[in-house]
């Protein structure tokens, strides 16, 4: 682990799968699951209609971020739109993996860019964000558990990929 670098250094945009330029509301069908949280920063137009509520600075506004964002889930699931569930559990997996790196690393900063992209000290970070990681980690799991979203997603791996 001590050798290890970002994956950004050696990022392929050409190779990576999701586009900014393809409206997925639009074109569903060129959307795929993909690992953990791939694509959530791309597609639009969820990533303007979620991402506009992402927000993890404290617990409070963890919480009303969290609650915001799960509502956009169970809302797209009412509507059958798997693209827009998908994007908004993302999101909550996001809100978890970044609060927690905030929590571990000062800043966030997980490599140093001036020294060879050395691993930064863990344990350094703000204790505050903690508490928002929790918090989004319990909606995302709840997300991840509603059956219908399940279901979906076992047809849209299926199907699509």
């Amino acid at each position: 682990m001590k050798d290890q670098k970002p994956t950004y250094l050696n990022f392929d945009s050409e190779k990576y799968f999701w586009k900014p330029d393809i409206d997925y509301r639009e074109h569903p069908e060129r959307y795929r699951v993909g690992k953990g949280e791939q694509g959530v920063l791309i597609c639009e137009p969820y990533k303007s209609e979620i991402g506009k509520f992402w927000r993890f600075k404290t617990a409070d506004i963890a919480e009303e971020s969290s609650g915001k964002i799960f509502d956009l889930f169970k809302e797209y699931l009412r509507k059958n739109d798997f693209v827009g569930a998908d994007m908004a559990r993302k999101y909550l997996q996001m809100g978890f993996t970044r609060a927690r790196r905030y929590f571990n690393y000062k800043g966030g900063k997980k490599y140093d860019a001036e020294d060879n992209y050395k691993m930064m000290k863990r344990g350094t970070g703000d204790p505050e964000k903690e508490k928002s990681a929790d918090i989004f980690f319990k909606k995302w799991k709840e997300a991840e558990s509603d059956k219908k979203y399940t279901r979906m997603k076992k047809d849209w791996k299926k199907n699509f990929g």
